[in-house]
């Protein structure tokens, strides 16, 4: 697979040249990470993640048939609005 570096600039990189480069773009270009990096970070499995997938409860990109990339910010924020907790307010004994 070969990477283009830059808008303009007619230099590529095989992706085994690329190191740390895929995913540690600047502010405003998300980090995508693997399933096994996202079910580490989550603490799930990845069967976990698997199934989320198919319910379409976390975003993802699609690479291939059977690979996905996943933003963990946006996964991190699905996640906080779907499963949010409301805090109760306990009556004083």
């Amino acid at each position: 697979m070969k990477v283009t570096i830059g808008a303009n600039s007619p230099q590529t990189l095989n992706s085994s040249e690329l190191g740390g480069a895929v995913g540690t773009g600047s502010a405003d270009e998300p980090v995508l990470i693997k399933k096994r990096e996202l079910a580490r970070r989550l603490s799930v499995s990845e069967r976990t993640i698997d199934e989320w997938v198919a319910k379409r409860l976390i975003p993802f990109i699609a690479v291939s048939p059977r690979m996905y990339l996943y933003d963990f910010d946006e996964v991190l924020t699905v996640l906080r609005k779907r499963y949010h907790v409301d805090e109760v307010q306990r009556k004083p004994r």
